[in-house]
């Protein structure tokens, strides 16, 4: 997922550069890189929170944007240009450094399929249809592909996991997120959420609730926040599957 501003634009002048939400790309766009410096010196840790900083103003750029109008496609390709970096290389440079290099073929193989299906989801989402965006996700959203990976390192650090079936798991996820970003399967966006008027206030406290949590032990609740959305979308379509119902035709609004 990207926000790729939020929107496709399809009325902004061509080549219109706007200043803020282009910053705001630009700093995801550094923490992506310096995830990568600190994942080729070692600091995986580091790597880790430098993704999911990226993911924080990934997803503000798009919202800025929207804010101030000054939503355009320079905005839109630039922001995806820089989710490959973010999203793409770095987890997957991270992955493979931390724990599949050992694997030889079938490590370096995991890493670049990663990076792989990353671009195809960017590039599907830039040769969609913009009259056609729902508040949905078609397949899993990168950012949230790289956070899981992120999320990983913190989990796997806070509680001293290591050995063989750690290294066996994070082989099998890197090939199951690869290849849920370029799934069919449905994830819900939360980008736009129709709440009336009279339920804002208890969104208002159950966002305060959720910082709450997430502050309790980060390195935990962000793994079991990152691992609840990833599977939430398998989930939803194997019950639509079982309960014999066809999920409501949806196309992807953010990569």
């Amino acid at each position: 997922m990207t926000n790729d501003q939020d929107v496709k634009v399809e009325n902004s002048p061509k080549g219109k550069i706007c200043l803020l939400p282009s910053l705001l790309t630009t700093v995801s766009l550094f923490s992506g890189f310096y995830s990568i410096i600190s994942s080729i010196n070692g600091d995986f840790l580091t790597s880790a929170v430098a993704i999911l900083v990226a993911g924080v103003f990934d997803g503000l750029d798009g919202r800025v944007a929207r804010l101030t109008g000054t939503t355009s496609k320079f905005g839109m390709e630039y922001d995806s240009l820089c989710d490959l970096v973010a999203f793409g290389v770095a987890p997957g440079l991270l992955a493979y450094l931390w724990v599949l290099q050992p694997y030889g073929r079938y490590g370096w193989l995991a890493a670049f399929l990663y990076v792989a299906t990353t671009a195809l989801r960017l590039a599907r989402f830039n040769s969609q249809d913009a009259t056609s965006l729902k508040n949905v996700f078609t397949g899993l959203p990168c950012p949230a592909a790289g956070g899981m990976i992120a999320a990983s390192v913190m989990f796997c650090t806070f509680f001293e996991i290591t050995g063989l079936m750690k290294d066996i798991v994070m082989l099998i996820a890197v090939y199951g997120l690869s290849y849920l970003m370029v799934s069919s399967i449905s994830y819900q966006s939360f980008k736009k959420p129709e709440t009336d008027k009279a339920k804002k206030f208890q969104v208002l406290v159950g966002m305060v609730l959720l910082i709450m949590v997430l502050a309790t032990e980060p390195k935990v609740t962000l793994f079991l926040l990152a691992a609840a959305y990833v599977l939430s979308g398998p989930l939803a379509a194997g019950y639509h599957l079982v309960k014999g119902k066809k999920p409501v035709k949806e196309q992807e609004d953010v990569v």
